[in-house]
Formats: structure tokens, sequence, C-alpha cells
């Protein structure tokens, strides 16, 4: 009977959301527009409001014009000021929780505001219409008779104020509802702890025992976490210890190469649902079955501004509406939100795949990319030229990270990469030749620098050895939770790092 009835709720709230949703896609426009002005009244009595005159801007041109862009540093100060108890600053009264990111090449992390607003009307309003979404278009879906596994990071208190900190996915269950908890495992003590290598097999050992229909998390972690619930039951495969699993809802790192190793470790076939999530907000997620795209949310309280990756070095770059953007070019993404950033530059690089409605592929990041000798190696660009070497050479790769090697006198430069693979190519010479092949046919500025060793060498590639990879981000101390691996960098810090341990 409560079966029942929580099944017919869950049916109308399915068919109400997705009709909202059509209004957005329709009015895509008008609905930005409106979330801008509603962004601003909110926020006129801030000190930021004030100081920016939030009272008198009406026009997106006047909000361009009369708000700076930021980064994290230049917006630091008053984010501290938040930390530590000040009200009114960036957003309406005081802020009590922060997501604690590491998404920044320095060593330093940043702590992104999380408001009751943003919590409510982005966060947690996200994860119900990926539940909807999925359910719409999986009217046979089972899930919601099942627990979702999900796997989460840590949380702590800010030493001396009432605030606390942690991992976006922490945040997120430390306040989650009680009917979203009841439906959640493992249990939100164990999601908590602190140890990754003590919460593992506290977590193997709580969701073995549980009937799970969907997964939800960072696809390398969870990889970590299946394999260790394979060893311990001693099964083949995923299916045979939750035989009602049938999605994987992933995000925060490329899915593409992992998705051979997760096809290996079940006996059917998975619906997997890309989610672009962030500490900042909740942006895009896939909206249809089987698709590499994700439909742009556009009524969480987050208002997109666009910079063209040409111009986004340059002093002052091009910044677009998002009725300006055109398809198939890359853009920074800037965003204003109810968690209390204004023009704030996260760092990430995304393509428009449709305009009816806006849909985008997250293409990499502004700082995880290798242009040392003017190539501009996206990541997209090696995920895509690595998977064409996987298939050619049987291999299967577990996880990679790639920079320069800087030329030396009259030695010319090349690129470095080090792969952990799960399973060795049947020559690493081949692989290595295709990689390069590749990465020349998607990359024409790649290319020229390639054209007879003008500027760039062959390619440089170390296999590494098992669990190098896990290994090294125990020893930063970066062990599950959000934390990634960084795939390309412009500089030689993390290379550097890897290779003094036992590659």
């Amino acid at each position: 009977m409560a079966l029942g009835i929580l099944n017919t709720f869950i049916q109308w709230y399915i068919k109400k959301r997705v009709k909202q949703m059509e209004v957005f896609m329709e009015n895509p426009i008008d609905t930005q527009k409106s979330v801008l002005l509603t962004l601003l009244y909110k926020a006129k009595d801030t000190e930021y409001g004030k100081k920016y005159g939030f009272q008198d801007i009406h026009l997106y041109n006047d909000f361009k014009n009369k708000v700076p862009l930021v980064t994290y540093e230049d917006f630091e100060p008053y984010i501290t000021r938040t930390r530590k108890g000040e009200k009114d600053i960036i957003w309406p009264g005081q802020i009590n929780w922060f997501a604690k990111s590491s998404g920044t090449t320095n060593a330093k992390s940043k702590f992104i505001p999380i408001t009751e607003d943003s919590l409510q009307e982005c966060h947690y309003k996200a994860g119900k219409d990926l539940f909807s979404i999925y359910a719409y278009n999986n009217p046979a879906t089972k899930i919601f008779e099942c627990k979702n596994l999900r796997l989460g990071g840590t949380r702590e208190d800010y030493e001396g104020f009432e605030s606390k900190y942690g991992d976006l996915s922490a945040v997120l269950i430390d306040n989650l509802p009680f009917w979203a908890e009841w439906k959640s495992t493992p249990d939100k003590e164990v999601s908590l702890l602190k140890d990754w290598e003590i919460k593992m097999p506290a977590i193997v050992e709580q969701v073995v025992k549980q009937n799970v229909g969907s997964l939800t998390g960072v696809p390398s972690w969870m990889m970590v976490l299946l394999r260790k619930v394979l060893e311990t039951t001693g099964k083949n495969y995923i299916d045979e210890v939750w035989p009602n699993v049938e999605c994987f809802f992933h995000g925060g790192i490329s899915f593409a190469p992992y998705k051979e190793q997760y096809a290996s470790i079940f006996s059917k076939s998975l619906n997997y649902y890309e989610i672009y999530n962030a500490s900042e907000g909740y942006f895009a997620m896939q909206d249809t079955n089987g698709s590499k795209d994700m439909l742009l949310m556009l009524d969480y309280g987050i208002y997109y501004e666009f910079i063209p990756m040409d111009e986004f070095y340059s002093t002052k770059p091009t910044i677009l509406s998002l009725e300006e953007v055109e398809l198939h070019t890359n853009y920074a993404i800037v965003i204003t939100t109810n968690g209390g950033l204004w023009r704030y530059i996260i760092g990430d690089t995304v393509k428009f795949v449709s305009q009816i409605p806006y849909r985008i592929k997250i293409t990499g990041r502004t700082k995880f990319y290798i242009n040392a000798f003017g190539e501009e190696l996206m990541v997209e660009n090696a995920e895509k030229a690595l998977k064409e070497a996987e298939q050619k050479t049987q291999a299967i790769i577990s996880e990679y990270t790639a920079g320069p090697i800087f030329m030396k006198g009259k030695e010319k430069g090349a690129h470095e990469w080090i792969i952990e693979f799960t399973r060795q190519p049947d020559s690493l010479e081949k692989f290595t030749e295709i990689l390069d092949k590749e990465l020349q046919k998607l990359n024409s500025d790649y290319e020229a620098k390639r054209y007879n060793n003008m500027t760039l060498n062959m390619p440089i590639i170390h296999s590494a050895r098992k669990n190098l990879f896990y290994d090294w981000m125990k020893k930063r101390g970066k062990l599950g939770g959000q934390n990634k691996v960084p795939r390309l960098a412009n500089d030689r810090e993390y290379l550097d790092s890897l290779l003094k341990m036992d590659v």
C-alpha cells in the first residue's frame, strides 16, 4: 500500500517537473533574464550588491558593464569574511556551509559558499530532476523500489566559527531530507567517515546487503569501490551482487577512459547518465538515453555567460550571454548564482552542440590543457585519441596524465604521458604512434607542430605500474570524494611528482 502511494506521488511529480522543464527549453532566453533579475533583486542590499549598484541594474548590458569578472583569487576576501560568520556580504543572511574544492592547480583549496537557496533550488532540485528525467525516459524503471549507492566525501567544522565545510557530496549528504536518506546507501555515518581506507571496507560491508538499483558518483572512485565489492563477495560481475542495478549517474570527470572498465564488471548493459555538477552549482545533465550531450539547466538560480577560449587570455575578452553563443565553439563558463557568486569564472570549458534546446559537452578546463608550444591540446582531443589507440591495440586505460617536455638548447620539445593500463596494449610503440596520429587528425595546431618534427618530437609514454595513481593521490591526501587526477597540465608539476615514485 505504502509503495503504491509512493509510486503515484513519484509519477505525479515527474509529469509536473517535465512540463516545467519544457517551459525553459522553449523559452531559454526569457528564463535566463528572469533568473538574473531575481538574483540581483535578492542581493541588492548585500555589501556586494550595494558596491556595484544592483538596485539600478535592469538590463544585461548594465550588469556586464558594472559588475566585474572575477576568479576565485579575486573573490576570496569576500568568501573568507562569510566563512568567519559575517552576514549579508555576497548573499542575504549568514552562509553556514562551504564546499571545499581542490579544482585548481594552486596548492590551497577553494571554499565555495553553499547557501540555503543554492542547496534547495539548485543542488537538490537537480537531484530530483535527474531521477525524474531518467524515469520519464525509462517508464519500466524499478530504481525507486531500490536504493541508490552514493559515494561521498568528508566534512569538517571550521574552527572558531559556526560554519562547516567539506566535499560537495558530503555537504549534500549531511543536509539530505529524511526521505532521500532513507533511499540511499551507505548510511550517513559511514558516508561521512574521514579516512578513505577505513571508509571503503565500511561502505562495502553495508552496501553488499542492500538492494541497489542505481549508482551515483565519480567514475574513478566508484570503480575502486565496485572492485572492492567483487573482491569481498567473490563474484565476477556487479549485477550478480545487485541484480536490479540498472543505471550509473556519473560526473566530475570524463567517463570515456572508464567505459571499458565498467563494461568488464557487468554482465548486462547499464544505462549511463552523465551529470555536470560542481561545488559552484549544478549546471547540466544528460536528458536522453544513450546520449553524450547534456541539457543546460536554466532555472536553478544560475545565470550563464561565456568567453570564447581563443580570447580567454586577452586583456579584454568578448563576453557573451546565452543568446549570443555559437555551436561547436569552445567557451569558458562564467556564472552568477544563488550561492553568492557574481560573474565568477569557474575554470571549465564547454561547447554547445544544440541550441533548441541548449545542450553542451564538457571539453576540459582552462588550466588543464597543454599549450607549451602553441599546440592548444585540450582534454577532449586527448580522450578521443586515447580511445582510438585503446581500441586498435586492445588496451584498457585506468588513469593517465600528460605534460610538456620543454625545449633545451637545440633539443625539440615533446609531450610526455604516464598511463596506467588495466590491460596492456599489444604494443606500446604502436599505441604511441596511433595516439600521435589521432591527435594530429583532431588538432591542427598539434599537427603543425609535429610536421617533420618541426617543434614537437614523437610523444613519450610511460606504462605505469598498477595503483601508481592511487598511491600518488593517497600521498597527496586526495583519496575519495571529488578529488581528480589532472589529465593535462601546461607545466611538469604532476608529471615530475609521479615520476619520482616507483613508476
